[in-house]
């Protein structure tokens, strides 16, 4: 295979997953979008968290949230757990890796906040924990996932939400964790300030 055959597979098996996902969960992120506008026009704040590329959708949804998206518009409450490295090796020195979420979220969040986890392959331990503090406080979760969802789906309960891009490469899960990140910021933009 040439090199332009590998630069065309790779775009062609990315457009397809997109294309895939578009037709099995854009119900998913309507309804994620309510969920969290919802909760910004009750006073509660968005955290996010996500382990290696995943956390860079974590921190770039609370960005967007905190600065702007695409216009100018008041900050909206957020916190990625994964921006502050001091606190996150600490805790994972001090006490265990797998508390490194779940440890600041109990001292973070309320009751009626929303936590946004990101995870390819839905079986990090330290994403599991933060779901159950989440859930000790009341906090509601929205799980992007991937694959078979990993251990996120037996977790998530009632109130919680799940949208699985169907994919099994993590690649490209992480390609369209980023296109939906920005999707709700559009979509919470577009539901809170019109246009």
């Amino acid at each position: 295979m040439s090199l332009q055959d590998r630069i065309n597979h790779y775009f062609y098996e990315s457009i397809a997953t997109h294309q895939d996902t578009l037709l099995s969960i854009s119900e998913s992120i309507e309804l994620a979008s309510h969920r969290l506008v919802t909760g910004l026009l009750n006073d509660k704040k968005i955290i996010t968290c996500g382990n290696g590329s995943s956390a860079a959708c974590a921190l770039l949804f609370t960005s967007a949230m905190l600065n702007q998206f695409e216009r100018e518009r008041p900050s909206l409450p957020s916190i990625a757990l994964t921006a502050d490295p001091v606190t996150l090796t600490a805790i994972g020195n001090d006490y265990h890796f797998d508390d490194i979420f779940a440890k600041p979220l109990r001292a973070l969040g309320q009751n009626g906040d929303l936590l946004l986890v990101f995870t390819d392959g839905g079986n990090a331990a330290n994403i599991a924990k933060a779901i159950t503090s989440a859930h000790d406080q009341g906090i509601t979760i929205i799980a992007l996932t991937g694959k078979d969802g990993g251990m996120m789906p037996s977790m998530l309960n009632e109130m919680d939400l799940e949208i699985r891009v169907p994919s099994n490469s993590s690649v490209r899960i992480r390609e369209v964790h980023m296109l939906i990140t920005h999707c709700l910021c559009d979509l919470i933009d577009h539901q809170l300030f019109g246009g």
